[in-house]
C-alpha cells in the first residue's frame, strides 16, 4: 500500500486559520476546483522518516522549502483516501509568498492515446484559504486533517487562557479584604 506524507502550513489572518493549499496540475484537474485542491504531499521513500518525506516533498511540490518553524510541527496523524492511499501530516505555524512556488513536473500522454508526452506541473497554484473554504475544495481524504488541525488549535488555546478564578488571597473586586487570622502587624 501507497504511503504518503504531507505538511500542512497554517497563519492566522484577523484571528481567522488559513492553511496553504495547491491545486492538483495537468489537464485532469485543470477545470476542477472542488475536490481538486491538496496538501503539498507525496510518497514516502521506502526506510524513509515521514516527517522527513513531508518536508522534501513540500519542497519539491513547490519549489521552495517548508519555512522555518518556531514551534515543533504538530502531527495529524494517517488517514486513508478513497483510493486507499494512507496519507500522514504535520502541520506547521508558518508564512510563505504563493507567488514564489515553482512545482515539479510529471510526464502525461495527453492527449490520451496519442504518443505525445507532454509535462506538467504536479501542482499548477497554490493559495491560503480558511479552513471551512479548504474543507470545500480539498480532496475529501483530507478533510479529517483539517479537523484534527482545528481541533488542536482549540485545544492549545484553551490551554493556553488564564483561568477565570481569583488567585489565592486576592480579594474579589469589591469585597472586602480577609482579615490575618494573626492579628495586625506587631501584635
Amino acid at each position: 500500500m501507497k504511503q504518503s506524507a504531507g505538511l500542512v502550513l497554517y497563519r492566522f489572518r484577523d484571528d481567522v486559520v488559513e492553511v496553504l493549499l495547491g491545486h492538483m496540475g495537468g489537464p485532469l484537474w485543470a477545470r476542477k476546483d472542488a475536490g481538486g485542491w491538496t496538501i503539498p504531499k507525496g510518497e514516502v521513500e521506502p526506510g524513509e522518516d515521514g516527517h522527513a518525506a513531508a518536508l522534501r516533498e513540500f519542497a519539491e511540490e513547490l519549489g521552495v522549502p517548508a519555512p522555518a518553524a518556531e514551534a515543533p510541527d504538530l502531527d495529524l496523524g494517517t488517514v486513508r483516501q478513497r483510493a486507499g492511499k494512507l496519507v500522514a501530516a504535520w502541520a506547521r505555524e508558518a508564512d510563505l509568498d504563493v507567488a514564489a512556488i515553482s512545482s515539479n513536473t510529471f510526464a502525461l500522454e495527453w492527449p490520451p492515446r496519442s504518443g505525445r508526452m507532454q509535462e506538467f506541473p504536479e501542482l499548477d497554484r497554490a493559495g491560503w484559504f480558511s479552513l471551512a473554504r479548504a474543507r470545500g475544495l480539498v480532496v475529501a481524504g483530507q478533510v479529517p486533517l483539517l479537523d484534527r488541525l482545528e481541533e488542536l488549535l482549540a485545544r492549545s488555546t484553551a490551554d493556553a487562557e488564564p483561568p477565570n478564578a481569583t488567585p489565592p488571597n486576592v480579594a474579589p473586586p469589591g469585597a472586602a479584604p480577609e482579615t490575618d487570622p494573626d492579628g495586625p502587624p506587631g501584635t
